[in-house]
């Protein structure tokens, strides 16, 4: 409840709702890895949010964006940022021990590419941890929802004619529709690494079993998460 109260003041106070969501954050890394001294690459980290909470948990804190204004949303970026793309990651391979990255997939034109480039980097043994916002969630078209139930593309244009300017995620450029079941099948066939979980990530423990549900689990997941164990 404290996470859905949050994530409405994330247009209005973004600021609030990020501190809120890098903190479950990284309790919710905290059990699948060790973060004390854990090199942590954070996928899309904007202007650097996750980046104190990362570092309060002793972890040596690397964070990238492609996008200028992203990076510089909250002034100068913060020094553990830098600019780059999330299919192209410039990081060695197997160099990091968890690889993160928070609502960032479905604004990727290859997600597929993104993930495999976060297996890419991180050490055998360790961790990715990757949340996104399913399409059909309830949130899926995010400034546009609900209307993205009739379509993308038809969200996109409701948007602009009612607002007078277009949605700052347009669909078919920075807004794409990934699905739960697409990323599941990725995932469970990777070759480089093994299926740690899946949930829906602001659900209580109890709701976990929404994962395994085909169909279900494409509307009632308002985010979803999918850890990995890099192997050796």
């Amino acid at each position: 409840m404290r996470l859905f109260r949050a994530f409405l003041k994330e247009q209005t106070d973004p600021n609030y709702f990020y501190r809120i969501l890098a903190d479950d954050s990284v309790s919710q890394l905290g059990a699948y890895a060790p973060l004390k001294g854990a090199t942590v690459l954070d996928v899309g980290g904007g202007p650097g949010y996750f980046a104190e909470a990362f570092r309060a948990a002793g972890a040596v804190y690397l964070g990238l964006d492609p996008d200028v204004g992203e990076l510089s949303a909250r002034g100068e970026p913060d020094p553990g940022m830098i600019r780059a793309s999330g299919t192209a990651l410039p990081v060695r391979s197997r160099s990091v021990n968890v690889c993160y990255s928070s609502n960032v997939l479905e604004h990727v034109d290859d997600p597929w590419l993104m993930l495999s480039e976060m297996v890419r980097v991180t050490r055998p043994g360790g961790i990715v941890f990757m949340s996104y916002t399913p399409w059909f969630s309830p949130w899926g078209g995010h400034e546009t929802a609900p209307w993205h139930f009739l379509g993308g593309h038809f969200a996109r244009r409701r948007y602009e004619k009612k607002m007078g300017k277009p949605p700052k995620n347009k669909f078919g450029t920075s807004l794409f529709a990934v699905s739960v079941g697409s990323v599941r099948k990725w995932a469970y066939r990777c070759a480089d690494a093994d299926v740690v979980e899946t949930f829906p990530r602001y659900h209580p423990w109890w709701a976990k079993w929404i994962a395994h549900v085909p169909v279900v689990r494409e509307f009632a997941s308002w985010n979803f998460v999918v850890v990995l164990r890099r192997r050796a």
